[in-house]
């Protein structure tokens, strides 16, 4: 998705979910589910802790993970166990694919025995993919170059399951790019309960045109780069689910109903039972979801849960990040899911074949994320901020849908609060941190709150008067039209409201991001060097409707088919009211973003040059047409039914209207928002007379990093440009403009 550079950049500590059969790992940590013990990779081995206690014992030494006598212990990236706690799987030596390193070796080490073994060790060198130990431990299953592998544990003997047919681009047990970007699709297959089968999703990406990249640089000739990638108006890659017996080899597809070109299936997973495959479809608006459990046997699909939306249907894997897990309860009578339908993203409880529904978070807040369901002590914990949306706190309800809502994060600390919670609900590692306190850890005790015994106790170190202090200041703006807008602000160090100064503003203002949360490392500019607030200039961030605040369900899809103008006109007006104040030098105002930014900068400045005078925009997409279907065609339906609301979102409509100064950046190797969007942007404005700067990054993605010198090359390109046409420090006379 567009996003893909901002989460890092809005976001100081990323709350990542990722569920296992056995295990559950977060933050580093491995748990067992059985126990409160957690696992960690440091000082070259792995080691146990149990909590209470904190003790610590080493279970695999350096010398247990070299492969050879004389070889080096292995790196270990990522490590999981077998379900009977025997094995030990390793993932080193990774590549990557597209956004993350998900290819690369695996490795079993029999913890018993000490027995150190390579999977797939004919295959080509970090070739693998999602390696998963079976649940009754006796063997392996991975991806590797689009097909599905099997090794026995014991023998090492290797099956491939399935076929590419002769073709790269039939893809089984992983994503096309599309998939991975927009619905973080990546791990394609699941083993059964009962070790005996394995479902997985197959891509047919022959159907889908590639996008070419011309690579210059790399050689004398140029060489073409082509790339799956569905664009905007043309049908997905079509998917099916396929049931493969590890004896027989042969694959029984699920016979879903709908046209695999136009619908999507998003998450897929085995009931508790090993006798049927649930999964989730999504039609090609994204505006209905239908839940269908499948007989693995024969296939047959029934249609048991259906949500519909207006504007598009919020997923789990939209804001979890991932397409695995299912959260089961009552052995697999019934499952946790998610839905807007009351205006609010709200976690229900669905029996097995949907005939029942409980509401469990009841209220008007936004569910923000899941931090432990805990089905044997009846509770559920989960993150949400009900009086300020750009804050976080854990909380608890029952698990039947009886109980009331209660806050177990301390309420005088104002902030973003984050925990790693144990498979009891009995402990947690919190970290806090708010715009003025820098990140603070310690385990504590739930739901008491108070710390394990040798722990800091924060609340005694948490000082709310150091915000007096703090350069940053949070802040609300009510725009003519109403709208209520979050922004923070950091002002130059030697400020003097008697004097006028110059304002920088980040945006990125499109679908499913935001900038502006309490939280620590705001201010900071990643194209600027040095500190903009102590080069003399006023920066500012605010956040616009449509973007993923918990403001509930209007506030998110106000933006539905109007990206590019509701997004940009929230801004404007915010920045208008702005624009009032009398230390703000209204001739110098600048605007930079990346990306969806890059596209708002461009929007900002071609739509409301009377407020915007100069803009750095980078990596932008420059027509609405040009992106890919699923991103979209969520946010702004189908273009056979809406062409007018693509053509008036898109910057190229307005380039005429350019009036300040425009530095447009990117990378001819953006395989994200490609290079073409620079490009149509260019002719526009040299159609119209338009002068600007530009600089195009040989063969760089879309986060230009790769290559020496390439970051210090951009910062210090739009630092100067920055300067000379935006100059720092305070306007001479009078602080009124």
């Amino acid at each position: 998705m567009i996003k893909y550079c901002f989460k890092r950049m809005a976001t100081v500590f990323a709350l990542v979910v990722i569920f296992m059969v056995q295990l559950t790992a977060q933050r580093g940590m491995v748990w067992s589910t059985d126990k409160d013990v957690y696992y960690t990779y440091e000082e070259g081995g792995i080691f146990r802790y149990e909590l209470p206690s904190q003790n610590k014992v080493e279970v695999v030494n350096a010398n247990d993970l070299k492969p050879g006598v004389v070889a080096s212990p292995l790196r270990v990236q990522s490590f999981s166990f077998s379900q009977d706690g025997s094995k030990l799987l390793i993932f080193t030596n990774s590549k990557r694919v597209w956004r993350r390193n998900t290819r690369g070796d695996y490795w079993v080490l029999d913890l018993r025995s000490k027995e150190l073994k390579q999977l797939g060790k004919d295959r080509p060198e970090s070739s693998l993919m999602f390696a998963k130990i079976s649940p009754d431990g006796t063997k392996a299953a991975y991806v590797s170059e689009r097909n599905i592998y099997v090794e026995d544990l014991a023998t090492g003997q290797v099956k491939r399951l399935t076929d590419t047919n002769g073709t790269p681009k039939l893809i089984n047990g992983t994503f096309d790019w599309v998939y991975e970007e927009e619905f973080n699709c990546r791990d394609g297959f699941r083993w059964s309960p009962d070790s005996k089968r394995i479902a997985y999703w197959q891509v047919d990406a022959n159907k889908i045109r590639d996008y070419y990249m011309l690579n210059t640089t790399d050689s004398v000739y140029s060489q073409v780069m082509p790339v799956e990638y569905p664009k905007v108006g043309f049908p997905p890659s079509p998917v099916r689910i396929g049931v493969v017996g590890i004896d027989d080899g042969k694959t029984r597809w699920m016979k879903v109903p709908g046209d695999p070109a136009e619908n999507y299936i998003v998450r897929m997973e085995w009931t508790p039972s090993a006798e049927e495959v649930i999964l989730q479809q999504l039609n090609r608006k994204q505006n209905k979801s239908t839940i269908y459990l499948c007989n693995a046997d024969m296939g047959n699909a029934k249609a048991i849960y259906t949500d519909t939306d207006d504007a598009w249907v919020s997923t789990f894997n939209e804001w979890l990040g991932s397409e695995t897990g299912w959260y089961w309860l009552d052995g697999g009578k019934s499952f946790l899911w998610v839905s807007e339908k009351d205006g609010w993203r709200h976690l229900y409880r669905i029996s097995i074949y949907g005939k029942k529904e409980t509401l469990l978070t009841q209220g008007k807040y936004d569910v923000m994320n899941i931090a432990l369901v805990d089905e044997k002590g009846g509770n559920l914990f989960f993150y949400a901020s009900p009086l300020k949306s750009t804050q976080q706190y854990l909380y608890q309800v029952p698990l039947n849908g009886k109980g009331t809502l209660r806050l177990l994060s301390p309420a005088k600390m104002e902030g973003t609060h984050s925990y790693t919670v144990s498979p009891s609900g009995k402990y947690a590692l919190w970290t806090f941190h708010n715009h003025f306190t820098q990140p603070m850890r310690a385990w504590v005790k739930l739901p008491d709150h108070q710390p394990l015994a040798g722990q800091d106790d924060l609340t005694k170190m948490y000082d709310p008067a150091a915000a007096e202090n703090s350069r940053v200041e949070l802040f609300e703006i009510t725009t003519e039209e109403g709208v209520t807008v979050d922004g923070w602000m950091v002002k130059p160090d030697d400020f003097d409201p008697e004097k006028r100064y110059p304002v920088v503003f980040y945006v990125y203002s499109y679908p499913g991001t935001h900038t502006v949360y309490d939280g620590w490392g705001l201010g900071r500019s990643s194209i600027y060097n040095g500190d903009l607030a102590e080069d003399g200039y006023i920066y500012i961030s605010l956040d616009n409707r449509g973007s993923d605040l918990p403001k509930g369900r209007a506030w998110r899809k106000a933006i539905y088919r109007k990206v590019g103008q509701v997004n940009s006109r929230d801004q404007a007006l915010a920045a208008k009211q702005i624009m009032q104040w009398p230390f703000v030098d209204t001739s110098r105002v600048a605007v930079w973003g990346w990306s969806g930014g890059g596209s708002t900068t461009l929007d900002l400045l071609f739509r409301y040059p009377e407020i915007y005078k100069v803009g750095i925009s980078v990596a932008p997409l420059t027509n609405l047409l040009l992106y890919d279907n699923i991103y979209t065609e969520r946010f702004m339906g189908l273009p056979s039914e809406n062409m007018d609301d693509y053509i008036e979102g898109s910057a190229t409509t307005h380039a005429k209207n350019l009036q300040g100064d425009l530095l447009l950046v990117h990378g001819t190797g953006d395989d994200n928002v490609h290079y073409q969007n620079a490009e149509v942007l260019i002719n526009e404005l040299v159609k119209h007379g338009k002068l600007f700067q530009m600089m195009a990054y040989p063969m760089r993605s879309h986060g230009i990093f790769e290559g020496e010198g390439t970051r210090d090359h951009l910062r210090a390109m739009c630092t100067q440009f920055l300067r000379t046409h935006c100059p720092p420090g305070p306007a001479k006379g009078n602080a009124k403009p």
